[in-house]
């Protein structure tokens, strides 16, 4: 059992670290496409992967801790405006990254042992990426319901008569999809292996 322990902490340090890394080193973890919008993620993939490996408890738990730096971050190293607006919100910053590192391993966890498990992989590595921008998207409409005006004239070409979800949609989406089919495709690629070397120490 404490053997047991130590690897599970070994491989969350690890993981961990990467995530931090990924955070602070520009370019690695978001990566600026658009240079109004906010970054493309893919701190996802390694949420999904660690969420996959050591189940929904902990995804959790890392998703929260992912929540955390990147809430640091916007007050430490913030890049665009649209980003600081977001993420300096305690909610806007961690709700969305909490439930993309519980949902993988949910789904992982369902597809266990099925002939579909590499189906599982796939599914649980778009779902942190989506679940992710969906949630910032639906949270950002809530926050600034009443004051749309404050955020939309920093997203583009938009309309402040426009539904703010919608403008959000617009602004956010294309980042979204791209990150569900990298984090989706890159996933079962990375966790078939590992869950081998997991099982052989």
């Amino acid at each position: 059992m404490r053997r047991e322990e130590t690897k599970r902490l070994t491989i969350t340090a690890v993981f961990a670290a990467i995530l931090i890394i990924q955070t602070l080193v520009p370019n690695i973890g978001y990566i600026r496409i658009i240079p109004t919008l906010p970054a493309v993620t893919t701190v996802t993939l390694t949420v999904a992967v660690y969420s996959i490996l050591m189940g929904p408890k902990a995804g959790f738990f890392f998703g929260l801790f992912w929540g955390i730096t990147r809430l640091i971050v916007a007050y430490a190293q913030p890049t665009d405006l649209v980003s600081l607006m977001l993420f300096q919100n305690p909610v806007i910053a961690i709700v969305p990254r909490v439930f993309a590192g519980y949902l993988p391993g949910i789904i992982a966890k369902y597809f266990y042992k099925t002939k579909y498990s590499k189906l599982g992989y796939v599914l649980a590595g778009a779902v942190a990426a989506l679940t992710n921008t969906i949630l910032v998207i639906v949270l950002t409409s809530l926050f600034f319901m009443h004051d749309p005006a404050s955020l939309v004239h920093h997203l583009g070409n938009y309309t402040p008569s426009s539904p703010l979800i919608l403008i959000l949609t617009t602004a956010l989406g294309f980042n979204g999809v791209l990150e569900a089919i990298f984090t989706a495709i890159i996933t079962p690629i990375l966790v078939r292996p590992l869950k081998i070397i997991m099982k052989r120490h």
